[in-house]
């Protein structure tokens, strides 16, 4: 399926994408079990529409300060029946994230409660992603993850958080209701590949090393994104990376702005029944969607709809990559 549709884009079918991705992250030190977990995370990214947290991570990966550093593996260094602190043994967030959400899916069935931890490990990509998981295994979940500073807090210069998203997925029927969304005005995957595409950002995400506004973003990156949201963005991202302190984001380094990933879960059985919950929550969201539009508004959207309906399509059309993008990643 492998088509060329012009001279800057390069559109893989999703089995192609799964073995590119897989190749490149294998040749630069992941086993094959690690490279199919990581890829898979990365394609369904890509198939939701949201490139920059795609496939182009494969050379932020390759880039990152902490791939020449040694791993060990994923380990639970505390546990209780509802609980697990794990220390992600330097593994990329894609890896160590995702066996922190098996756990926590597990111990959800055991205990109908999960409180996991996990430190040790950066960027983790689309939190949905584990959210899904969590949904789709019949559970409700809540997700935090912090980062270095990246983001500039309401009236400063210089970046003081991580991006910080938060996410939550919730059990439904015919598919999940997932919401994931970072406390920053824009990802920082998006700001990468804006700086390898040599494109401009939105008006209004980004400050220079000097404070000043800007779309060039090489300039954001010495200087930082801005808070999504203002005071409001930068109250979530605050109290994000301060959750993160409970998942260890300092036992690692000794730094309290690090890394760190934090999820709660539970069986909705443990407050109402389960079908009655489903049956609710598609009778929220029909009624939500049946709100009269404004003028020119074709349909009021439910968070991850748009994602869904992307990956659906795009399983049929392939995955684009720009093709400078798919030369480097070729090159590994």
């Amino acid at each position: 399926m492998t088509r060329q549709s012009d001279a800057a884009i390069r559109v893989l079918s999703v089995a192609e994408a799964g073995a590119f991705g897989e190749r490149a992250l294998r040749n630069i030190g992941f086993s094959a079990d690690e490279a199919r977990v990581i890829a898979a995370v990365l394609i369904d990214a890509d198939l939701c529409g949201y490139p920059a947290l795609g496939l182009p991570r494969i050379l932020t990966i390759a880039e990152h300060a902490r791939m020449k550093l040694p791993r060990k593996p994923v380990s639970v260094v505390h546990e209780t029946p509802a609980s697990a602190l794990i220390d992600g043994g330097n593994y990329v967030g894609f890896y160590a994230v995702h066996r922190a959400t098996e756990i926590a899916i597990d111990k959800a069935r055991a205990s109908r409660f999960a409180l996991v931890g996990v430190h040790n490990s950066w960027l983790s990509g689309r939190n949905a992603y584990y959210l899904e998981m969590v949904a789709r295994a019949g559970f409700a979940g809540m997700h935090f993850a912090c980062s270095e500073p990246v983001v500039v807090p309401p009236g400063g210069r210089a970046p003081a958080l991580g991006t910080n998203p938060i996410a939550f997925g919730l059990p439904g029927e015919p598919r999940p209701l997932i919401f994931d969304m970072s406390t920053s005005a824009l990802n920082h995957g998006d700001l990468i590949l804006a700086s390898r595409l040599g494109q401009l950002l939105p008006a209004g995400v980004a400050v220079d090393a000097e404070g000043r506004p800007t779309r060039d973003p090489d300039a954001a990156r010495a200087g930082g994104i801005l808070s999504f949201g203002g005071h409001k963005g930068f109250g979530l991202g605050l109290t994000i990376q301060a959750l993160g302190l409970l998942a260890g984001a300092a036992l690692p380094r000794g730094q309290v702005r690090d890394f760190a990933f934090l999820f709660v879960v539970f069986d909705p059985a443990l407050l109402v029944p389960p079908a009655q919950f489903k049956r609710q929550l598609a009778e929220l969201i029909a009624q939500v969607k049946a709100t009269p539009g404004q003028p020119g508004v074709e349909e009021i959207r439910i968070p991850s709809e748009r994602a869904f309906m992307e990956r659906e399509r795009r399983r049929i059309e392939g995955i684009a990559l720009e093709r400078r993008v798919y030369d480097r990643i070729r090159v590994l």
